[in-house]
């Protein structure tokens, strides 16, 4: 079952049992799929939504609610930010299992030994082989400040 299905069965299943809260969470995350499936006829492709692609917006989402809770938080808002922190939790438990900050930065040495980097100069091309293997399953910004570190001393 391909992660849209199974979002699709989730929000099936929430409807019937009377969560509403899950349900309309699910009804937006499905509305960003179907408008990604729009775009991509528009291009000219197959209007078909690979697990990546669905795994790339639930992480873009994901963002987006972490964000807004911060933002609400500093405007004094606890309420709109406890709301969007449950959204990010819904939204959580259909991203890939995140790997830890131990394992992040032993993947981040080896990255940097592989490509004898040495300097800030390098750091582009340490976060792009990086995140060919962590998209989605590691935090980008965790990636990035373990670069930098490791980078700069």
């Amino acid at each position: 079952m391909s992660l849209e299905e199974r979002i699709n069965y989730d929000l099936k299943e929430f409807l019937k049992s009377g969560k509403s809260f899950e349900t309309g969470v699910l009804r937006m995350v499905f509305s960003v799929f179907q408008n990604k499936k729009i775009e991509k006829r528009g291009k000219g492709q197959a209007p078909e939504l690979f697990d990546e692609e669905a795994v790339e917006i639930l992480l873009r989402e994901a963002k987006k609610r972490k964000e807004a809770s911060e933002i609400y938080i500093r405007g004094g808002r606890e309420d709109l930010s406890k709301k969007e922190i449950q959204e990010l939790e819904v939204i959580k438990k259909y991203l890939p299992e995140q790997i830890g900050e131990k394992e992040v930065e032993i993947m981040v040495i080896e990255a940097i030994k592989k490509l004898s980097a040495k300097n800030e100069k390098d750091f582009g091309k340490v976060m792009a082989e990086l995140m060919k293997e962590l998209r989605g399953k590691a935090d980008a910004s965790l990636v990035s400040n373990l670069v930098k570190r490791h980078l700069l001393g």
